[in-house]
């Protein structure tokens, strides 16, 4: 028994000094300990792929996603068939001007069409001069004055577009000049001196139908387009 009783505390000694050495050892930081996000992140770089995070591995776009590089011509091909020559013309304009949108213009054109016929029948030379380009504004001015000098006065109510449509895009050097018909409703009399109608009716639509082209250098921070030609479309 006395034997055994040696034993068993020979070991018990043993056991508490390797405890107390191996506490001494690891309770001790050499300064060169990882932190747990080091080590949770050295796991998840094994389980990834290998070589993604690789600062040697180039990872290639994939297609479909974001990293894809959009067709600037794609809102131009919408609106007019490839290989036309509208097409050809539009293409020309986006390439001096990316940022140009045929079915945006339409609309803007559409809305300074309304603008300056309503100016031009209340004699509006300041929204005029915004509009038009030089020899075009000289031209509705002169218009202008020669009404007035008779006394004439012209009652319009501008009905709606019916349809504007680009016919022509080209670039004359840094130019792009786009050409669009548009047909229109309008209600449009002219008045004499006496308050007498002496063109056009007080009360009946008519259809319009004009072609008109609009211009910008596209080198310009100045985004407005200005018209630049008028002709009747028969």
């Amino acid at each position: 028994m006395g034997s055994f009783d040696f034993v068993t505390f020979f070991f018990f000694v043993a056991a508490v000094i390797i405890f107390i050495q191996l506490r001494s050892v690891l309770g001790k930081r050499t300064g060169h300990e990882r932190p747990p996000q080091d080590q949770i992140a050295r796991r998840e770089q094994a389980e990834a792929p290998e070589g993604l995070d690789d600062p040697k591995v180039v990872t290639l776009p994939r297609r479909g996603r974001e990293n894809q590089e959009p067709d600037m011509f794609a809102a131009v091909d919408a609106y007019a068939e490839p290989g036309t020559e509208l097409n050809k013309g539009l293409r020309e304009v986006v390439t001096a001007d990316p940022s140009f949108d045929p079915k945006e213009f339409v609309g803007g054109a559409s809305m300074a069409y309304e603008m300056i016929v309503s100016a031009y029948a209340e004699g509006d030379r300041k929204t005029l001069k915004s509009l038009l380009s030089r020899e075009v504004f000289d031209g509705f001015v002169a218009a202008i004055e020669e009404r007035e000098s008779k006394g004439e006065t012209v009652r319009s109510n501008f009905v709606g577009i019916e349809k504007a449509s680009i016919i022509q895009a080209e670039m004359k050097g840094t130019e792009a000049n786009i050409t669009l018909r548009i047909i229109s409703q309008l209600i449009s009399a002219t008045l004499d001196k006496d308050g007498e109608v002496i063109e056009g009716d007080l009360v009946e639509v008519t259809d319009v139908n004009d072609v008109w082209t609009f211009a910008r250098d596209t080198r310009s921070r100045d985004p407005n387009w200005r018209l630049i030609a008028t002709e009747a479309d028969q």
